[in-house]
C-alpha cells in the first residue's frame, strides 16, 4: 500500500496532475480508453477519506468502513459505477458520493464482505490516518453528508497548500512559508509583520509583499485543484464559492 507521503510527493508532478482531471476520466470512459480507470484510480486516492468519513458517520464500526471503502473503490474502478459518469453529472465529488451511497444501499454487501476487492487495495486508504483524522472530527452527530462537504473542502485545501510548500520548498523558502502560511487563507499571525521581518533579516514592506505572492500563489493552486474535479472549467467559480460556503458553515 503506497504511504500518504509518496502520493503527496507524486502531487508536485505536473504531468500527474495533468492526467487527474475528471473531465479526462469522463472522456476516456465514452471512448472506453485505458486511461480511464487509472486516471479515476488517481482521483480516487486523493479523495478517498471525505468518504471514508461519511461511511463511519453513517454507524458502521472501524473495520467495516475499511472494507467497504476499500470494496466501493474496486467496483468503480471495475467500471461498474464508471459507465453512470457523464458530464451531466459535473463535479466528482457529487458522483462519488451519489455512487456510494447506492454501493451502500445495496443488500447483497453483508454477504460479500469476504469477498471485497479480492484482496487488492486498488486504492491506497492508510487505515491508521484514516481513523485518526476521524477520531478528530466533531462529537456531535453532523449529518454524514455535511461531514462529507467538509472533509471535501479540507482535502482540496490541504493539497493546494501542500502543493504551495512544495513550491516554496524548491526555491528555498522554506522558512519563509513556515513564518508566512498562515497569512495563505486571509488569517492573521500571532505575530506582526514586523516581528516577522525581524525574524528574516527582511523588511516590512517585503514582507507585505511575500503575503500578497502567497496568497496569490495559493489561490492559483486552490483553482487548480478544483478544476481537477470539474467537467466544465466554467464550474471553477461556482465551486470554490460552494466551498467557502461549507468550510465557513
Amino acid at each position: 500500500m503506497e504511504p500518504l507521503r509518496e502520493l503527496h510527493a507524486r502531487n508536485s508532478d505536473a504531468q500527474w496532475f495533468a492526467t487527474t482531471h475528471w473531465s479526462v476520466v469522463l472522456l476516456a470512459a465514452q471512448n472506453s480508453a485505458p486511461e480511464a480507470p487509472e486516471a479515476l484510480e488517481k482521483l480516487c486516492a486523493s479523495y478517498w477519506y471525505p468518504l471514508y468519513a461519511y461511511v463511519r458517520r453513517t454507524g458502521r464500526n472501524v473495520e467495516d468502513a475499511q472494507d467497504l471503502t476499500q470494496e466501493f473503490f474496486a467496483r468503480l474502478l471495475a467500471k461498474q459505477y464508471l459507465g453512470l459518469a457523464t458530464p451531466e453529472r459535473g463535479r466528482f465529488r457529487t458522483f462519488l458520493l451519489s455512487s456510494l451511497k447506492n454501493f451502500l444501499a445495496n443488500d447483497w454487501k453483508r454477504s460479500q464482505r469476504q469477498k471485497r476487492g479480492g484482496g487488492i487495495a486498488l486504492v491506497p486508504i492508510d487505515a491508521v490516518c484514516g481513523e485518526n483524522l476521524y477520531a478528530a472530527e466533531p462529537v456531535d452527530r453532523v449529518d454524514p453528508e455535511i461531514l462529507y462537504e467538509k472533509r471535501w473542502a479540507s482535502t482540496l485545501l490541504d493539497r493546494a497548500l501542500q502543493r504551495l510548500r512544495e513550491d516554496y520548498a524548491a526555491t528555498e523558502r522554506t522558512s519563509l512559508f513556515e513564518e508566512l502560511k498562515t497569512f495563505v487563507w486571509g488569517g492573521r499571525s500571532d505575530a506582526s509583520y514586523r516581528e516577522i521581518a525581524a525574524c528574516l533579516g527582511l523588511t516590512e514592506g517585503a514582507v507585505k509583499v511575500a503575503v500578497h505572492r502567497l496568497r496569490h500563489r495559493f489561490r492559483e493552486l486552490l483553482r487548480a485543484e478544483i478544476a481537477n474535479t470539474v467537467a466544465d472549467p466554467q464550474e471553477i467559480d461556482e465551486e470554490l464559492r460552494h466551498m467557502i460556503v461549507v468550510i465557513a458553515g
